[in-house]
């Protein structure tokens, strides 16, 4: 049988996870090198095949039509390797345990979920509910998502994508809402908070530069997503990630009359370092896609002034 007559391996390894991931720096972190590394490899497989595969600024490099082919026709091969690759029994790379925020779950992740399932009909993914500290082994878990700063610590044990940016403003019912012209006039209104982040005002407070007068009703609540629903309910005013309250926006159920602003936190997808499963690659690639294709709030960095005629721009130092 004649010899195959193949490019480099590693090139073809490298090239994959760019294509894959969509940047140069999340393909360097899945394989461990450096960024000029998979650069370099990407480059020896264009020399060697005489094909360009990328195109664009160096920065911003995109696939050519016949490095898509290529990638895609990659992904599924090497996708085919690791199905066939022998596992200890009960190992099974066909399930995925993912560790979500609750409300984070029921108003982001649940709703988008079908596409996932129409899109990798062969993993079952299964989403269990945890706001706290979990280890991957452990607890089972094969993905987490969480909220982190992006100057956070390097985790010792799990390697970090961000796939969202994080909003938050105040939202209320349409009824409410229209007596909300600006921020002094929170003063009028009853104020909710959730116990699992009672400084949640007074965070944003500080990061929009304002002073926002008491209230003399404050009303708390468990959960998020029970402080959503009260807000809904017209019960007061919340202050909310707009990931939590997007289809409520949406429907026009809330209102977010002052508008939002970017927060410091990011949502991010934690899998086990330099062992992500199968299942939990292509679960992360997928909110990757799906956080690049949520649009930021309307009136994102605005906020409304007292006077109810200007927005306030917030500086880079208040976000």
């Amino acid at each position: 049988m004649a010899a195959r007559s193949l490019p480099p391996l590693n090139a073809l390894r490298a090239f994959e996870a760019f294509g894959r991931r969509g940047r140069m720096t999340l393909a360097a972190d899945e394989l461990c090198v450096t960024h000029g590394a998979i650069s370099r490899q990407i480059r020896q497989l264009e020399d060697h095949l005489g094909v360009a595969l990328t195109e664009g600024p160096r920065n911003n490099l995109a696939l050519t039509e016949a490095g898509a082919t290529l990638a895609q026709a990659l992904s599924q091969a090497l996708d085919q390797i690791e199905a066939a690759l022998p596992r200890p029994a009960g190992s099974g790379d066909g399930t995925l345990v993912v560790s979500c925020l609750p409300t984070f779950a029921m108003k982001w992740l649940i709703p988008r979920l079908p596409g996932f399932v129409a899109a990798h009909p062969d993993i079952q993914a299964r989403i269990v509910e945890s706001n706290g500290p979990f280890d991957f082994r452990a607890d089972g878990v094969d993905l987490a998502i969480r909220m982190r700063l992006p100057d956070a610590p390097p985790s010792a044990d799990a390697d970090v994508t961000p796939f969202l940016k994080h909003y938050v403003g105040p939202v209320a019912a349409p009824e409410l809402a229209a007596r909300l012209r600006d921020v002094a006039s929170l003063a009028d209104l009853p104020r909710l908070h959730t116990r699992t982040f009672l400084e949640s005002w007074a965070e944003w407070e500080s990061a929009a530069g304002l002073e926002v007068p008491p209230t003399a009703v404050n009303r708390e609540f468990d959960h998020y997503f029970y402080m959503l629903e009260a807000a809904a309910a017209g019960l007061g005013v919340a202050l909310s990630p707009f990931a939590f309250a997007e289809n409520d926006l949406a429907s026009g159920r809330l209102v977010a009359p002052l508008g939002m602003i970017p927060g410091q936190a990011q949502v991010c997808a934690l899998t086990p370092k330099g062992k992500a499963t199968r299942a939990a690659r292509r679960f992360r690639d997928w909110l990757v896609a799906e956080g690049a294709a949520t649009p930021a709030p309307p009136g994102s960095q605005q906020l409304v002034d007292h006077d109810g005629a200007k927005p306030l721009t917030l500086s880079a130092a208040a976000l």
